[in-house]
Order: C-alpha cells, then structure tokens, then sequence
C-alpha cells in the first residue's frame, strides 16, 4: 500500500513543480475534512496552489460538472472509489484516496487508487480517509502532518479502542515528528469548556449508559457521588477528579484510557478526539469550508463560530436520543429503522442510529437504518456494531446493492453506510435490505 501512496507522491510532485493548481474534492464530515485537510497544509508548504470543495457525497452530476474543468490533477479524499470507472475517463491526471469499499474496477493509468481494501486492509477500522490522504503527501517530508490521519480516524470512529493497522504505524510517524503525545486520562469531552453535566452528557464514546446523551442522568449521577454539576472538569481538585474517575470506571472501565493530544495546539483544539467532534460539527451543519479553515491554522472568531455550532449540533443530538427513548426503533426480522421528516433530527440521524446502539436504547444485535425524507428521496444511513460484523453483516454491500434496484446509489463501509432511494420505494427497500441481512447472518462462513 506503501508502494501505491508513493506513486500518488510522484505524480502530485510532477504537478506541483510544474506550477498547476491543484483542484481537491472531499467529503464534508470529520474525516473528509481531516482528508482534505491534511492535503491542503502539504500543498501549502510546498507553495502549491489548490481549489478546493466540500461535498456531502461524490454524485454523477458533480463527477460530470468536474469533468468539464481545466485542470491538470484531481484529488478526491475520503471519497472517488466507488466512481472509478467514471473517473478513469478524466482527461487529466487523478488521484483517489479513499477507505470505503471499492468494485471490481480497475484504474487506468491516469488514475492512482490508494484504498486499504486493495491490499486487505479493513478501511472500516485499520485506515481512514484522511489516513490515505495522509499517504499520499507522507514522502514529502510531512510526518509532522500525521495527526490529522489520527483527527479523521477519530472522526470515523477507529480510533475509540486503540489504533491497529495501519493507523497504528500512522500513531508511530505522529509521535516521531514530535507532534502527538499520547497520556492516560479520562475520555470525556469537553473538559475545559463545558460544565461537568454536559461534558459527561456529551461522552458518547465511549458510551456511558443511563449518562451519555441524557442531561437529567448526568445531573443525577454527579449530585449522587457528591460533586458539582456546574463546575468545569479542568476546574476539579485533583480528589474530585479521583472520585469522578472511580465512579465512571465502575459504569464503562474503557471510559479511563489512551487520550491522544497535539501538545503545540491551543488548549481547545488540544485533545485529538475533540478536535474531530469540531470538525464534524462544522461538516454536519453545512460549514464544512469553516471547519477546513481552522485545520489550515485559522483560529480566534472563526473557532468562536466553530464552539457554537458544536454546541448546537450537540443539543441536537440529545434531542435525537431522547426522541429515540420515546418512540423507539421499528423492528423488522433482520433489521430495525428509524424514520423521520423532522429537520433537526434528519440533520443527526447517522449520529443517533450509531450512539442509539452503544447507549443501548436500540437492539444492538439487529443493525439499524435511520431514514430521512427529503422531498421526493429518502436518505439512508445504516449503523451496526463490530460484533454484528464479525456474525457477517456488511452494510456498504447491502446498501449499495439494494439501493440499485430502485434506481438509488448507496455503499460504504461493512459497520456504516448510507444510501439514497426515491420515497416511493421506501418499505420494498426495507424489505429488501432486511432479506439481504438475513442472507448475510445465515451465509457467514
């Protein structure tokens, strides 16, 4: 894979020494933003000139509209794997560095493809997005820029029980530049800017059950161990901060482990985990290009906007669980789903189905799709947990080929994907992606 990264270097370094500005694509959530990220600060170093976008998803008309651009070089992070074919007919050069599944397409030779699934490497788990972005610039002398590989795999939720694979020899370039430390200490969130309620609240990974996502339950739980609910972690004695740990540790022992942090950044922007839930929040509110900002070294007001919307997205997300509490999931033999036309709950309904599950208030042994109507389509994102993996349940796969039969496209990865259908096929989609589930769980060998 090292090899592939490397021919992705050579032909980014043709690019750059002939002065050609170069155009990048990457999706809008945590790790599209890390993906993009991490190339825009190496382009920057080397003087380069870049234009970049932000997309929600790589779709055929934005695939033709890019086609039609002058450009000598195209780079799509954290996305383009599953457009291989359409972007092999790109008259330009193109490099792809992406972690979802891939088809059976081959490159051309205008075309390099760094995915971990081409060399058996899970991209669900051992590689993110920005991972194989951050492959892609690595020899050009830019180890210092490998926490923003780590950024996006938090974001991507690799990275909540230790780094493997890949990502682990990503850890190792971190540490050798200087630029990561990793210590012990408790996961939690928001140490420094949010009161202890919220903070706890607000630690969905990893999950506090009867805690994570529910404001009254942290209120409770810190008033019954007797400290503070309003006061800051960082504003803790060091005994309240032994006494909350012991707690915690009895609720979830994972809760007390790894935190990894980038010592010469501001203390918001600190913690590594944190960093990603900012970036997410900014991709999940339509800001994406505000949360790049920050990731190429903006900060001050622009971070000020970045909090605020971070806190919305939050109490959106509590509002999700708590709607999730009420009216529960509809169970189906193989699956369950959540559906909505609510515009505050279609805005987190990936975020919700996935902490729905490890909070325990969905079924964690049935893979959940949550559906949200826009206009005359329903999106789809479809969540499942690594042990409904190892049984032989693989999303990307069920969702990309139901999804066809309706005229839809969809995929990802085999623990999370997405898709989009026309409304009118919605319960012959569920139906079908419930038989597929069931196939995959009876077929697992």
């Amino acid at each position: 894979m090292l090899n592939r990264a490397s021919e992705a270097t050579n032909m980014l370094k043709e690019h750059i020494e002939n002065n050609d500005v170069i155009r990048l694509i990457s999706h809008n959530d945590a790790d599209g933003i890390s993906a993009a990220a991490v190339i825009a600060n190496a382009l920057k170093e080397e003087g380069a000139q870049f234009h970049t976008t932000i997309v929600p998803r790589l779709k055929d008309d934005v695939v033709n509209q890019l086609r039609h651009e002058q450009y000598n070089l195209f780079i799509f992070s954290d996305m383009g794997s599953a457009y291989i074919r359409e972007l092999n007919s790109f008259k330009s050069d193109v490099i792809v560095a992406d972690h979802h599944q891939v088809s059976d397409v081959e490159a051309d030779s205008n075309l390099v493809h760094v995915n971990p699934h081409l060399f058996e490497i899970d991209g669900s788990k051992d590689l993110s997005g920005a991972g194989s972005a951050y492959l892609t610039v690595r020899d050009l002398n830019k180890k210092h820029l490998a926490y923003f590989a780590l950024t996006g795999a938090f974001g991507d939720m690799q990275g909540q029980d230790g780094f493997t694979g890949v990502n682990s020899f990503i850890v190792n370039d971190a540490k050798e530049s200087g630029t990561l430390e990793i210590h012990e200490g408790l996961k939690t969130v928001s140490k420094a800017s949010e009161p202890l309620n919220k903070s706890l609240a607000y630690t969905f990974s990893p999950a506090l059950p009867g805690i994570s996502g529910d404001l009254e339950g942290a209120t409770e739980f810190l008033e019954k161990i007797g400290l503070s609910y309003g006061i800051k972690f960082s504003d803790l004695a060091d005994e309240e901060k032994d006494v909350l740990k012991d707690e915690l540790i009895k609720i979830n022992p994972d809760i007390f482990g790894d935190c990894f942090t980038i010592p010469k950044e501001i203390p918001l922007l600190r913690d590594l985990e944190e960093y990603a839930y900012i970036l997410d929040a900014c991709g999940k509110n339509k800001k994406a290009g505000l949360g790049l900002s920050i990731a190429i070294g903006e900060r001050e007001r622009i971070l000020e906007v970045a909090l605020d919307l971070q806190r919305k997205y939050r109490d959106q997300i509590l509002k999700g669980l708590s709607w999730i509490k009420r009216e529960g999931a509809v169970g189906l033999n193989s699956i369950q789903y959540l559906y909505t036309e609510d515009k505050v709950l279609k805005s987190v309904m990936g975020t919700i189905a996935s902490i729905g599950l490890s909070v325990e208030l969905l079924d964690n042994s049935k893979p959940v799709l949550g559906l949200s109507r826009l206009h005359n389509d329903i999106k789809i994102s479809g969540r499942t947990t690594r042990e409904m993996v190892d049984k032989g349940v693989n999303l990307g796969k069920a969702l990309n080929d139901s999804s066809k039969n309706f005229g839809g496209q969809g995929g990802g990865h085999d623990i999370a994907a997405g898709a989009m259908i026309p409304y009118e096929s919605k319960d012959f989609f569920l139906k079908l992606v419930d038989e597929m589930v069931e196939y995959q769980l009876n077929n697992n060998s």
